[in-house]
């Protein structure tokens, strides 16, 4: 027998497999299907919450970029959830130029339906602007790039020579916003200006964004379905 190899007790063994065991039992595995309206801006930013870390329990994100339209983005996330397990499952979309009605019917089909809704009023870039500064009048989507730019540039943290200029399928949007922004202030703001809102006229939500509570799901901070996750074991 090589001198680095050490025969263990039958006894040590079994104790060490059924410690290991008892290990693999504590882990909590959380799927969760996220489904956008865009191919790249969305999905690139989501893919990023792979790596991010949350102890002991395991996500397993899947993400699906459709290029298509509100409503099918909605229907797309029902068919997806009758035909997996997932413990959430969410349609990412904007409110842009579609029509008042479609948009806040997209929104009452998907809670109707059990899938949560990441719905951003103009545009997805609020979520990102709320890094850096608490929005609380509307804008349009090329208004929001231009004050990305701006706070981007504006942060003590930005070093570079070069002024920094807002790319929305840039696969480093996630590391610049957490970066040279503040996550955490970006979810307060954002919870703080859904919570004045109070009826089903989403489409006069402007501006809002529910990107908080997926992103704050992703970072493992969800009260509710940490105790789903809990119940699990």
């Amino acid at each position: 027998m090589p001198a680095n190899r050490i025969k263990l007790e039958p006894a040590l063994v079994r104790r060490y497999a059924k410690q290991a065991q008892k290990r693999k039992l504590r882990q909590i595995v959380c799927k969760i299907l996220v489904v956008c309206e865009g191919t790249k801006t969305e999905p690139n930013y989501f893919e990023a919450f792979r790596n991010f870390n949350r102890g002991t329990t395991i996500y397993d994100i899947e993400v699906k970029g459709l290029g298509s339209n509100t409503i099918n983005v909605v229907d797309k996330a029902i068919e997806l959830k009758n035909k997996g397990e997932y413990d959430r499952v969410w349609a990412v979309f904007d409110k842009d130029s579609f029509p008042d009605n479609k948009f806040n019917n997209a929104i009452i089909k998907a809670k109707d339906n059990g899938i949560c809704c990441a719905w951003s009023n103009e545009a997805f870039e609020l979520w990102y602007l709320y890094h850096f500064e608490n929005r609380t009048t509307g804008m349009t989507r090329a208004e929001y790039q231009k004050a990305i730019s701006k706070a981007v540039n504006k942060s003590p943290k930005y070093k570079c020579k070069t002024a920094y200029e807002y790319a929305k399928n840039d696969k480093n949007n996630y590391n610049i916003m957490t970066t040279y922004g503040s996550m955490d202030n970006a979810i307060k703001f954002a919870e703080a200006k859904s919570r004045e809102y109070h009826d089903q006229r989403y489409a006069t939500h402007n501006p809002c964004t529910m990107v908080y509570k997926l992103v704050r799901q992703l970072v493992g901070k969800d009260d509710e379905l940490n105790e789903e996750l809990r119940n699990k074991l």
